[in-house]
């Protein structure tokens, strides 16, 4: 395990969620007094149940820890002290090298690692994305039962993610069973959307000609690309407000000729990153959108099939994708909120873009003697 102190930005956490970024120290802050929260936790170890777990991009420096090529890996950080984030804290790459036992220390274990704590950090580590929706659905297809305070999604949301699945689905209803009507609709929704494929999506299955194991992956992938889909008519108006106040922002205070000319590329290359991979995800959706539109209007399957066989890796890039451009949002508006008055000095700042750039796999040419590599919003090791 690392040690990481450098950090005045992990305290930047104590209240965000991002899709880069599980918040146990915030939901084990805010359910102190809910006996669900410890009757069906996430981890059972308390340290690892109040940590902080991210989504990183593994830099050059790191590829070393790892037996295999890495790209997007998961980090564990707990801090030092719960009541002082500004402390830092411990931090572990899953499947890093001698990652059980360094696992098992900041567990604190008495013996071996608890296997399902085990079992849930890995299910963790094979998600693109740690949003709440996708995180609940892949733990539940599982069989991993948790409380529903781990996932912060409001019944509105459900609701209306619900009616945007029923209105895609409602076109199939008859290709998959020959039944009309809303009710063969819901139960079709109420299918793609339970924790098990069961016999109630055998007919797509036989429609689709595809194996048990490859239409449990393929319809798990296509609930994330609809759910992607979803996310991107709720929050893409965001995006642009949020690049407009990126490219406006000022920081208070002294600020270098060195840090004012990092500053002015960071801005240029994040709103440049998140158009091109805002353009990725769009062009990853419409393969989505076409094979579907031939399955429904051609009742020709061998379109969808093939997008279902390959929708497993799609679905991979396009979490890492998307995930980066909704940290940017989620992020700055919890840093920025709506109607705040903004107080943030330049180092603060060239931090928060550091770690924006470094989502989708990029780092800003940065020379600032004056203040050196700035750490990561996320974490104090320059992480995430």
């Amino acid at each position: 395990m690392s040690s990481d102190r450098s950090v005045r930005f992990l305290d930047a956490l104590a209240g965000a969620a991002t899709s880069r970024v599980l918040n146990l120290h915030k939901i084990a802050r805010d359910n102190r007094d809910n006996p669900e929260h410890g009757e069906k936790p996430l981890f059972v170890s308390p340290a690892i149940n109040s940590a902080f777990i991210i989504k990183h991009r593994a830099r050059a420096d790191e590829t070393y820890l790892f037996g295999d090529v890495a790209t997007t890996v998961t980090k564990i950080i707990t801090p030092f002290d719960h009541g002082e984030l500004k402390a830092g804290g411990r931090s572990l790459f899953v499947e890093q090298r001698g990652f059980r036992e360094a696992f098992r220390q900041m567990g604190c274990y008495a013996g071996e690692p608890d296997s399902r704590d085990l079992t849930v950090l890995r299910l963790l580590d094979k998600v693109p994305s740690l949003d709440p929706f996708l995180l609940r659905e892949h733990l539940r297809n599982h069989e991993v039962e948790v409380a529903p305070c781990y996932f912060t999604i409001s019944a509105g949301d459900q609701e209306r993610m619900y009616r945007f699945v029923a209105a895609e689905l409602s076109r199939l209803v008859a290709l998959a069973g020959g039944e009309q009507g809303s009710e063969s609709s819901n139960r079709m929704v109420e299918a793609m959307l339970s924790s098990r494929v069961d016999e109630k999506l055998e007919p797509l299955r036989l429609t689709l000609g595809l194996t048990g194991n490859d239409f449990r992956e393929g319809v798990f992938s296509w609930r994330g690309f609809l759910y992607y889909k979803w996310s991107m008519e709720k929050f893409w108006p965001d995006v642009m407000g949020v690049l407009r106040q990126i490219s406006a922002i000022q920081p208070q205070g002294q600020v270098t000729p060195e840090q004012k000319v990092f500053l002015q590329n960071a801005r240029r290359s994040i709103i440049q990153l998140v158009r091109d991979n805002g353009n990725d995800v769009t062009k990853a959706l419409s393969v989505y959108d076409s094979s579907f539109a031939d399955l429904v209007a051609h009742q020709s399957p061998k379109t969808f099939r093939d997008f279902l066989l390959s929708a497993p890796y799609m679905f991979l890039e396009l979490g890492e994708k998307l995930g980066a451009i909704s940290h940017i949002v989620s992020f700055w508006r919890y840093r920025f909120p709506a109607g705040g008055i903004v107080h943030i000095d330049a180092e603060e700042l060239a931090a928060i873009f550091h770690d924006f750039a470094s989502g989708f796999g990029e780092a800003v040419k940065d020379d600032r003697p004056a203040i050196g590599q700035p750490p990561d919003v996320i974490d104090a090791r320059r992480s995430a």
